[in-house]
């Protein structure tokens, strides 16, 4: 590898360097993390298992739960409703025209 001499480059050359060192190391750390991946698949198969079965198969982060619906539309039972945020425009409805939520329980 050739010796770089950074004094007696100019700024411009000295950000275009730098430019082209980030862009290495970006390429670097892509180059072991999938090495790193590939090596925690093969100790994962040699046990038995696959690496998402490991690692639970979960995304980052916590996702929202999806909640069971509680409350149907007896006109139209694909029409459902949680019993959480807002009532849905038919469940108002109803309970306007002196209906009660109990009625509409699955």
């Amino acid at each position: 590898m050739a010796s770089i001499n950074v004094d007696k480059m100019s700024l411009k050359e000295l950000r275009d360097l730098q430019g082209k060192v980030e862009k290495a190391i970006t390429a670097a750390r892509q180059r072991e993390r999938a090495a790193a991946l590939k090596k925690a698949e093969a100790a994962a198969a040699s046990a038995g298992f696959s690496l998402s079965e490991l690692l639970g198969g979960r995304g980052r982060g916590r996702g929202k739960s999806k909640s069971a619906a509680k409350y149907a539309n007896p006109d139209n039972p694909s029409d459902t409703w949680t019993g959480r945020g807002r009532k849905p425009n038919w469940l108002n409805s109803k309970l306007s025209k002196g209906a009660k939520l109990q009625d509409f329980a699955i």
